[in-house]
């Protein structure tokens, strides 16, 4: 806020940090709810998730709401720092809510019932970017300097907790009412808009009342088409499983990078940029982005990977019905988030006192540690060994995530507060994008390569006609992992009704039991595992690399800080 953190009284920082918190944890939860849930919103509206024709649904009401916030966070730092980061805030939670009322009551079915999920999936995905965008800046804004990695570290928390809550919230709700998945944010965000609109208030710079729409129109487009263009890469063209070489995904990434390129050239000559291309000059801020995209790019895949480890292969392995394998996923995977939320808030409070570089770059040491440990994992693990990996992992990632936000934070400006907020929270939306597109086509390129030979020989074994065997061996592997992301038995949906019931009745109970499919993929997913897995640790030492460079600077000035804050209270 534009008033100094020590005019207000000592309790306004923690209503600042309470209320901001609130609106990180439900803008998160509702990014990653519908990766559990999708099957039975999409059965509640009629249509089949895995037709064809529907898979264009399926990605864009994964992706639409956290395209929406990639794009937008930026822009919306900026207008913060402009006309009020907590009336940016504010408008923030009360779209985020409309919008979920708006989901709440989804009408109809079928193809209009899955455009309206995705255009207000969207539209709550621009209230979500202004919650991101604003809440960090008005952290930074109430707590002084030797106190904001702690708050920072419970609001990056639950931000990213938020994400791995999502999936259990998600998978729990599904289960009683597929609605229930948009009603659960909206006490949430009733609550939240009543008392930010009461309690966050603060006075615009009236002197910068300029938009930068050139920068805002060229940015936007650029990374629209990006991202829309790793969403249509994901789909099979032709006789090609995926389509990165297709001209419609060729054209939007040529247009989206021109127009990115267009941004930089524009920022350079703008009076009031929308992006202060001369921050990437500070250490602190260019190196703490570089490592949270890295970062975010293999939490990411990390969750993809888990989930498709634990839904396609390793619960049904262990008697789990896979219409039970979404719940189930997440209640196992709870060992990462308990690890991520005990880290974070810890590694804040003490990176306040000695500085950050030593949790950001261990934390991600450790997380790399994790993922080569994963690795060595069989695809039917001990779940003891995995949990404490799990738990390994998350621990990592949480000493990481608060003194990565409060030295990009502190590196910048008061003024530039919330650009350098909309940058952060751009870099780690962007990564869980990129994260999709990349492991999504390191699974698919790994499947197409030997799941074929093993399915169709398993179907003739189980005397499906050579003809089908072979048509449903040769399709897509998007559909078999699709199926396994989403807790569908693959076989029961990859052949025929009525060559199914045809068979003998032990074929029938072999290709729809709980170790057919499972078999079959776990050879083909180890190995596109090690592969995924591998990238993962590199992004993790790339981001501890980028964390030990650019904190230094940040680092110096903490001691004396301390030294002088401590002097002031004696």
């Amino acid at each position: 806020m534009n008033a100094a953190a020590s005019d207000r009284p000592q309790s306004h920082k923690w209503m600042v940090l309470s209320n901001t918190t609130l609106g990180m944890l439900a803008a998160a939860i509702n990014g990653s709810i519908l990766l559990i849930s999708l099957p039975a919103v999409f059965r509640g509206i009629g249509l089949k998730a895995l037709d064809p024709g529907n898979i264009n649904y399926l990605l864009w009401a994964i992706i639409g709401y956290m395209i929406a916030t990639a794009v937008l966070v930026v822009a919306f730092g900026r207008l913060g720092d402009q006309f009020g980061r907590a009336r940016m805030y504010n408008l923030g939670f009360a779209i985020f809510t409309a919008a979920s009322i708006a989901l709440s009551l989804l009408p109809g079915q079928g193809d209009f019932a899955a455009m309206y999920l995705i255009s207000v999936r969207i539209i709550q995905g621009i209230g979500g970017a202004l919650i991101m965008a604003n809440s960090t800046a008005l952290l930074t804004d109430a707590f002084p300097e030797n106190e904001r990695g702690f708050a920072l570290g419970i609001n990056v928390v639950a931000a990213i907790g938020g994400q791995f809550i999502g999936l259990l919230i998600g998978g729990l709700l599904a289960d009683t009412d597929w609605r229930l998945v948009f009603w659960i944010n909206v006490p949430f965000g009733l609550v939240g808009t009543v008392w930010a609109y009461l309690k966050l208030h603060d006075a615009p710079n009236r002197s910068t009342h300029t938009i930068d729409w050139l920068g805002n129109i060229s940015f936007g487009l650029g990374l629209v088409l990006i991202l829309t263009a790793i969403t249509y890469g994901l789909q099979p063209y032709g006789d090609q499983v995926m389509a990165w070489t297709s001209p419609k995904v060729l054209t939007l990434f040529a247009i989206g990078f021109i127009s990115l390129i267009a941004f930089i050239f524009i920022e350079q000559r703008v009076a009031k940029p929308m992006l202060d291309l001369k921050l990437f000059r500070i250490p602190g801020f260019a190196y703490g982005n570089i490592a949270n995209l890295a970062s975010g790019i293999a939490r990411g895949g990390l969750q993809f990977m888990l989930i498709v480890w634990l839904q396609g292969i390793w619960l049904p392995l262990h008697g789990y019905s896979f219409e039970e394998t979404p719940l189930w996923s997440a209640i196992f995977m709870l060992p990462l988030t308990i690890g991520f939320l005990i880290a974070g808030p810890v590694s804040g409070y003490f990176s306040d006192r000695v500085g950050g570089v030593p949790f950001a770059v261990g934390g991600m040491v450790v997380g790399a540690a994790s993922f080569v440990a994963l690795m060595a994992l069989p695809a039917d693990f001990s779940y003891t060994a995995f949990a404490a990996l799990l738990f390994l992992n998350g621990l990592g990632s949480g000493l990481f995530v608060a003194p990565n936000s409060t030295q990009i934070m502190n590196s910048v400006p008061a003024r530039e507060r919330g650009q350098a907020s909309g940058m952060r929270a751009t870099t780690t939306n962007a990564g869980q994008v990129l994260s999709i597109g990349l492991f999504f086509s390191l699974m698919i390129v790994g499947l197409a390569a030997s799941l074929p030979q093993s399915m169709e020989t398993g179907l003739l074994a189980q005397h499906v006609p050579q003809a089908i065997a072979h048509q449903i061996a040769n399709m897509p592997p998007v559909a078999s992992l699709f199926a396994a992301f989403l807790g569908y038995n693959p076989m029961g949906e990859l052949i025929p009704a009525d060559v199914l019931h045809a068979l003998p009745q032990q074929s029938i109970d072999t290709l729809t039991g709980h170790a057919f499919f499972p078999e079959l993929m776990s050879g083909p997913f180890k190995h596109g595992l090690v592969f995924a897995f591998t990238f993962s640790a590199l992004l993790y030492l790339v981001a501890a690399f980028a964390s030990w460079r650019g904190g230094r600077t940040v680092d110096a000035a903490i001691p004396e800080l301390v030294a002088a804050v401590a002097a002031v209270r004696r």
